[in-house]
């Protein structure tokens, strides 16, 4: 077993890599304040070598992710564009409605919080109750401070006996805020498969997504990106996603991780990624340049 490489600063590895898709939440921001030498390691690198997609499981669009971070102050300046899986929730959603036709409206149980319906608004859908519905989104828990997956294991059994799909528009099964670990849609997910259930998943670590966000480096440089960095801190998405596609990643340690990692030691993070069945060119405790 080879010992990761812990990197000082991204500027040791940056003249391998033409572009780079980034992690948002545990990255750029912990969901409460900004990560600001991230974001000024991502804004050396696209003056220096390329351009930088943020890649989000985030379940809403991009301007909701925009107003996001001019609440709690992370730079704009810093990226070039941003996907997310809501965006891709979305156009599934969309394409669902034509379907069913004209003057047929998609009725939809929605299980996440309010923040999170711009995913829907505006199409074809009636939000209904879960005993009404013909098709689950799920976005996160309505009450992801207090509330645990298990708490829906009772509703989620009576979904799976009627044959409801479960779209989940967030795979990451936990996401920091602030210094706590809050559960995700795909937590929720999770359980809904172990119990019978069919779930639809848009994000990370699926192949899709990468598609997408390759292809926006692509339109946002004017070429075509031919080494590109994936950088995240979540091995089951961000590293899982990367390694499937063969892009290399950059793992940030003091994320969703770190208290389980203890201390970033080459040895330690060989082992974590070894245990996961997951891989890293190299890591860092946090990003900078």
């Amino acid at each position: 077993m080879s010992e990761m490489r812990v990197l000082s600063g991204l500027s040791e590895i940056s003249a391998d890599h033409d572009g780079i898709i980034c992690d948002v939440w545990g990255v750029l921001h912990n969901g409460r304040e900004p990560h600001l030498k991230a974001a000024e390691a991502l804004r050396r690198f696209r003056r220096e070598c390329g351009p930088v997609v943020l890649l989000s499981n985030a379940p809403r669009l991009v301007p909701t992710l925009l107003k996001h971070f001019e609440i709690i102050g992370v730079p704009t300046d810093c990226f070039d564009a941003i996907v997310t899986s809501g965006m891709a929730a979305r156009n599934d959603l969309i394409a669902r409605g034509r379907e069913h036709g004209m003057g047929r409206r998609l009725k939809m149980f929605h299980l996440g919080p309010e923040r999170d319906r711009d995913v829907f608004d505006g199409l074809a859908i009636d939000c209904v109750a879960a005993d009404d519905a013909e098709i689950i989104l799920c976005t996160g828990l309505f009450d992801d401070e207090h509330e645990t997956p298990e708490d829906y294991e009772a509703q989620a059994t009576d979904w799976q006996a009627r044959g409801l799909t479960m779209l989940c528009a967030n795979p990451d099964l936990v996401v920091q805020r602030g210094g706590q670990l809050i559960y995700c849609a795909g937590a929720v997910a999770a359980l809904y498969e172990r119990l019978g259930g069919t779930v639809v998943y848009f994000g990370k670590p699926h192949p899709a997504v990468y598609d997408v966000t390759l292809d926006s480096l692509r339109r946002v440089s004017g070429r075509t990106i031919t080494r590109p960095l994936a950088i995240g801190d979540a091995m089951a998405t961000d590293l899982k996603g990367a390694n499937a596609m063969g892009v290399e990643a950059l793992f940030i340690a003091h994320g969703i991780h770190a208290a389980e990692l203890g201390e970033v030691t080459g040895e330690n993070l060989s082992q974590l990624f070894d245990k996961a069945g997951v891989r890293a060119s190299a890591a860092m405790r946090e990003l900078v340049w």
